[in-house]
């Protein structure tokens, strides 16, 4: 598509948003005092390198709404430039991981950028766009550890393991492991990690990214990725590739955020995380 076109229809749905999005709504304002549309974008702001907190705005980072703090990492570098090209303005929400669809679905918020997969069972709660990062699933355990040198997922067999709630990586991933000792899943990427480090599971199960930037903050920990094997972690690309989220039936913001995410591509993608991974607070 020729970007004068690209740009036309963007325009001509960003003037639809803005008539829609003046009314407001009944949880607060969504029209700024300088009149443009403001994106209410929720995430955990505690999901390095996807987004974390922190006390300042370097490296652009965005306030937090009703906080003292910012927020960073790749799903705000992604919500900013959806708001430049669209010509909102961004507010950041922090919630807890299992409040996000919850938010989406009462309208509290315009849609989730926050690292999620597209599963099945969120789809049928929410639309999401198309992806804006391709995901791949890894494991992460301890240097030392008798699974160091696993080669696929049968050489995990009898680990002791986990994940974070409500992801693909604990629902689908981790029962895949032979005769797998699953204990209960943690509520966030930090506490996962930290379960590994304190050996009290063998292994978690995750996305490249975030596997990447656990290597920044426990060197000790080592990574196992079996993509290319024959005996890798069976998913769909729906379940691993990540999305935002929006409510069902807001096809004018799904197109005009689609709209931005077509122009972009996969070394795109793969650019802006390895700047977010560059640049989160433990690799400072």
């Amino acid at each position: 598509m020729k970007l004068r076109k690209i740009a036309a229809i963007t325009i001509m749905i960003v003037l639809s948003l803005s008539a829609a999005f003046a009314g407001g709504s009944s949880e607060e304002s969504t029209v700024s005092a300088s009149g443009r549309p403001v994106l209410r974008v929720a995430m955990e702001c505690g999901y390095a390198p996807y987004n974390w907190t922190q006390t300042t705005d370097a490296n652009g980072a965005v306030p937090i709404a009703d906080s003292n703090d910012y927020a960073y990492g790749y799903d705000v570098m992604m919500a900013k430039l959806i708001c430049e090209r669209l010509g909102y303005d961004l507010q950041i929400v922090k919630l807890d991981w299992d409040s996000l669809v919850p938010a989406v679905l009462s309208g509290t918020v315009d849609c989730a950028i926050a690292g999620q997969s597209i599963t099945s069972d969120r789809l049928q709660m929410v639309d999401f766009t198309e992806p804006y990062y391709y995901a791949s699933i890894i494991c992460l355990v301890n240097e030392g550890s008798e699974y160091e040198n696993a080669q696929g997922v049968s050489d995990l067999a009898g680990a002791t393991c986990t994940s974070q709630l409500a992801t693909v990586w604990y629902d689908v991933c981790l029962p895949q492991i032979p005769d797998a000792n699953i204990l209960p899943a943690q509520e966030s990427a930090p506490a996962m990690l930290v379960a590994l480090a304190s050996g009290r599971v063998d292994l978690v199960c995750t996305d490249m990214p975030t596997g990447q930037a656990a290597l920044v903050a426990y060197p000790q920990m080592r990574l196992l990725d079996f993509s290319g094997s024959d005996d890798d972690f069976q998913v769909s690309q729906e379940e691993i590739n990540i999305g935002i989220s929006v409510r069902k039936g807001n096809t004018e913001l799904l197109d005009a955020m689609n709209s931005v995410l077509e122009t972009l591509t996969v070394d795109d993608f793969n650019r802006m995380m390895d700047e977010a991974i560059a640049v989160q607070p433990l690799a400072q």
